[in-house]
């Protein structure tokens, strides 16, 4: 038994009172008759690392539940000139993309005992510069931006995922579109599919240019056109499929025959299969369409999405374990600059070999 769990004269008589928070460790260790460092470490869930048997353990578990004695994460802070807490900024919180790496990021952080702040900028240029500052007043020992451009040098730690755009010190998070590009634009050739149309990230997304360079790349390889006519942007920060329903009207509306959408992502895929409908066309028979991420929705909605999936739960882990690794050893040269991460492919229902007859733009 770790020689600080020995027992201390019991106390004779129990704390003063049971209001929450009222109760001191020193009072707690008395009544217990043990030290306060054992007691400390047992509340801070280091009794195993320290060797302390599980019966101390067991037992002040049990006290401070009956005395509502919860430890005081400030004092030890200070104490140890540490917040565990790291921030993370977002475009925008909903269902999609960033909530997907948020996940990761969560639990790793979660493991390791670490809590985060979480502020989504919505691409202001205001609170792009101004949340950096915010994060750092609230003693972050990192921050975590998720398709979030750094536009300062930071006095910490920062993990950048889908960063394309390399600074020193800020370790990158990126996926390989070389191969996303490939599983989409292969699976369409190989359905007979030759006239496809594109849905274009917006101009602000970290993703969007390189996506779309590797698109190209892709195209000229498998000998497929890329028509203007049909190459569509979104536009706007509105979350949820309405960009790309949008997107999607406009492509209709300049009578373009297609049988294929790539979508940039699968929120704007899924919006563009409503405008699809709206306009009687049928998926995948008439028009094939292809997302990009694999949120949980993909496979829900009908027909079920056929997309590359983006490992955005492992990206988030993945950022937030290097992070972390870069605050314990204090040294940012030691990590990696960037680490490529590798998609794969889903293949559902909304994709089917082309039918040989005349593509159809609209009713």
């Amino acid at each position: 038994m770790n020689k600080d769990s020995q027992k201390r004269p019991h106390s004779t008589s129990a704390p003063r009172t049971h209001s929450p928070g009222a109760i001191k460790l020193k009072e707690l260790a008395a009544h217990l008759g043990l030290s306060q460092s054992t007691v400390s470490r047992v509340m801070n869930a280091a009794g195993d690392e320290y060797r302390i048997a599980p019966e101390t353990q067991k037992r002040i578990l049990q006290a401070a539940a009956l005395f509502n004695y919860e430890p005081n994460a400030v004092a030890r802070q200070l104490r140890n000139k540490r917040s565990f807490t790291v921030g993370v900024m977002v475009p925008e919180i909903s269902e999609g993309y960033a909530s997907a790496v948020l996940g990761g990021v969560e639990d790793a952080l979660l493991q390791e005992k670490y809590f985060y702040f979480v502020v989504s900028h919505r691409h202001r240029p205001d609170l792009l510069k101004g949340y950096p500052r915010l994060l750092l007043s609230r003693a972050v020992e990192g921050i975590i931006a998720v398709d979030t451009p750094i536009v300062d040098d930071l006095q910490v730690p920062v993990v950048a995922v889908s960063s394309h755009k390399h600074r020193k010190g800020v370790v990158t998070i990126e996926l390989d579109h070389l191969t996303a590009a490939r599983y989409a634009l292969n699976h369409l050739s190989a359905l007979g599919h030759r006239r496809i149309a594109f849905i274009k990230g917006q101009s602000f997304s970290s993703d969007t240019a390189v996506r779309w360079n590797a698109i190209r790349k892709v195209c000229a390889e498998l000998g497929i056109a890329i028509d203007p006519r049909l190459v569509v942007q979104l536009e706007g920060v509105q979350p949820g499929p309405e960009p790309g329903h949008q997107a999607t009207r406009a492509l209709i509306a300049r009578r373009k025959p297609f049988t294929a959408i790539f979508a940039f992502n699968d929120v704007s895929a899924m919006g563009a299969i409503a405008a699809l409908h709206e306009a009687g066309l049928h998926i995948p028979r008439d028009v094939s369409v292809v997302g990009f991420d694999d949120i949980p929705a993909a496979a829900a909605i009908r027909p079920s999405l056929t997309t590359v999936r983006q490992p955005l739960y492992d990206m988030g882990c993945t950022a937030a374990v290097n992070l972390l690794r870069i605050i314990r050893e204090g040294n940012p040269a030691s990590a990696p600059q960037s680490i490529l991460v590798t998609p794969t492919f889903m293949q559902r229902h909304s994709t089917a070999r082309l039918v040989d007859k005349p593509a159809r733009s609209a009713k």
